[in-house]
């Protein structure tokens, strides 16, 4: 029989033992936290001189690649072209062949790479560049199609961006378009208000999809040349944007994929910098959870892990009454707690050290 010293004394080195295991197992996800490059499919010539390694080296060096394309605007697209692969191996996590053939002596092999989310930060950070959270988004788009000289409105399946958009994708894109339907009275409403399209309000329009997010497109083009007005509307953000394309006919192919992924790459930039993550705030925050609230804890340091603005956090001090978590966050504190907010997770911010409740 154990007396009550005892006991208490085990409860300590049970309670020691839980929480160096809880610390190990839980905050080691954070650290481990990656960006992603799946579906990379490389094919090599399968002859005398197959050699593995330099195909896994090729992976390395595309997945690398893809990943600068994702997390950066156009202006820092010449980091993709980085083809130092002790550099690349420095930031990745790791990977795996999650499936390979040999067809008509080709070796053909798709690749998943995981790239540790500190080491790219910490090298877009070396550069003095901000890179951007990968955070897919789906938006309404409206191209509209207006012919000066002849003062007509062509839509859906008579404009050749609404018919051709979605061929000319790229992996690295984040936006993905909706389009309306061929709607009639739509069409009606547009021609009604030809001489004044450019400050019609699509409102209408746009709340029949359901989608905050939305761009209103228009080209105007005459005999040699097309103007585009781009309406972007992100994150309770307007935006917009004026092009000119001279000497450019919708109908030559060459000429409509130039023009589309021109328009396609400033979204993306728009999207990308609505999202910039910036490394040179470093917010230290110090947050106190009750230690016997395990599920709160639980629930506490799952929300952590998918917050793209955390760099770091990790368990200061814990004892049988509290654990204070120290954490490392590049935003600021309004933007913090609204995020914990939406999760109907309250944080008492009465003391210095901030206090999670139930």
């Amino acid at each position: 029989m154990l007396n009550k010293k005892q006991n208490r004394h085990l409860f300590y080195i049970l309670f020691l033992s839980f929480l160096i295991f809880f610390i190990k197992f839980s905050t080691g996800k954070v650290f481990a936290k990656i960006y992603k490059i799946s579906e990379l499919e490389i094919s090599e010539p399968y002859d005398l001189n197959f050699n593995k390694d330099k195909i896994i080296d090729i992976a390395f060096q595309r997945a690398f690649e893809e990943l600068m394309l994702t997390l950066t605007t156009s202006e820092n697209s010449h980091l993709s072209k980085n083809k130092d692969l002790k550099i690349i191996k420095t930031l990745i996590d790791s990977f795996s062949i999650v499936d390979e053939r040999f067809i008509d002596n080709k070796y053909i092999a798709k690749f998943e790479v995981n790239f540790s989310k500190k080491e790219v930060l910490n090298f877009f950070e070396n550069k003095g560049i901000f890179s951007s959270i990968p955070k897919k988004k789906k938006l309404f788009i409206m191209p509209i199609l207006v012919d000066i000289n002849n003062n007509q409105v062509s839509l859906f399946s008579e404009n050749p961006l609404y018919v051709n958009w979605d061929k000319f994708y790229e992996k690295h894109h984040l936006l993905e378009y909706i389009f309306p339907n061929e709607d009639l009275d739509d069409f009606n409403t547009f021609k009604k208000n030809i001489e004044n399209i450019e400050n019609y309000n699509f409102e209408n329009i746009i709340i029949k999809y359901q989608l905050n997010d939305y761009i209103i497109l228009i080209l105007f083009k005459n005999k040699e040349n097309i103007r585009v007005l781009s309406r972007v509307f992100l994150n309770n953000n307007l935006v917009l944007l004026n092009k000119n394309f001279e000497k450019k006919n919708l109908l030559n192919e060459d000429n409509l994929k130039n023009i589309i992924k021109d328009l396609k790459l400033s979204y993306e930039n728009n999207w990308k910098k609505n999202n910039l993550i910036n490394t040179s705030i470093k917010l230290p925050i110090t947050i106190s959870i009750d230690s016997k609230k395990y599920n709160l804890m639980k629930k506490f340091e799952k929300k952590i892990e998918n917050l793209d603005l955390v760099s770091n956090f990790y368990i200061e001090n814990f004892s049988n009454k509290e654990t204070i978590y120290k954490i490392v966050y590049n935003g600021t504190p309004g933007k913090f707690i609204d995020e914990f907010n939406q999760e109907g997770i309250k944080i008492d911010l009465t003391n210095n050290i901030w206090k999670i409740n139930d």
